[in-house]
C-alpha cells in the first residue's frame, strides 16, 4: 500500500477548491487502490468531490491525462486495471416482474 496518501487532513483553513492535478493524482490513487476514505482525509473534501471527478462530471479529461502519467510512472501495471469510467450502479432498482414468479403466491 502506497503510504504517501496517508497523511492528515490540512486544518479548515487550508483547505482549497480541488484542481485537476488533484483529480489526475486521484484517479491514479483510485488504480492504485486507495481507499475513498484515504483520499478523502488526504484532500479535506466531500466524498462527492470524488465521485465528481470518477464520472467526468469536473475535470472531463482528467482521465485520459492521468492515464498518460500513470503509463509513464507505472510501466507494465496498466493490466492490472480497468482504466474506463467510473459506472454508478443506482440503489433504486426495481426488482424485474419475472423474477416474482420465483416465490409461491400465498
Amino acid at each position: 500500500m502506497a503510504t504517501a496518501f496517508l497523511v492528515e487532513p490540512p486544518p479548515a483553513v487550508a483547505r482549497r477548491p480541488l484542481t485537476e492535478d488533484d483529480a489526475v493524482d486521484i484517479w491514479i490513487a483510485r488504480w492504485m487502490r486507495i481507499r475513498p476514505t484515504d483520499l478523502q482525509r488526504r484532500y479535506a473534501c466531500d466524498p462527492r468531490r470524488l465521485y465528481e471527478i470518477w464520472e467526468e462530471v469536473r475535470f472531463p479529461g482528467a482521465r485520459a491525462r492521468a492515464l498518460a502519467e500513470f503509463q509513464r510512472r507505472f510501466p507494465g501495471l496498466e493490466p492490472r486495471f480497468d482504466p474506463g469510467p467510473h459506472r454508478r450502479i443506482p440503489s433504486t432498482q426495481h426488482p424485474d416482474p419475472d423474477q416474482l414468479s420465483l416465490f409461491p403466491e400465498a
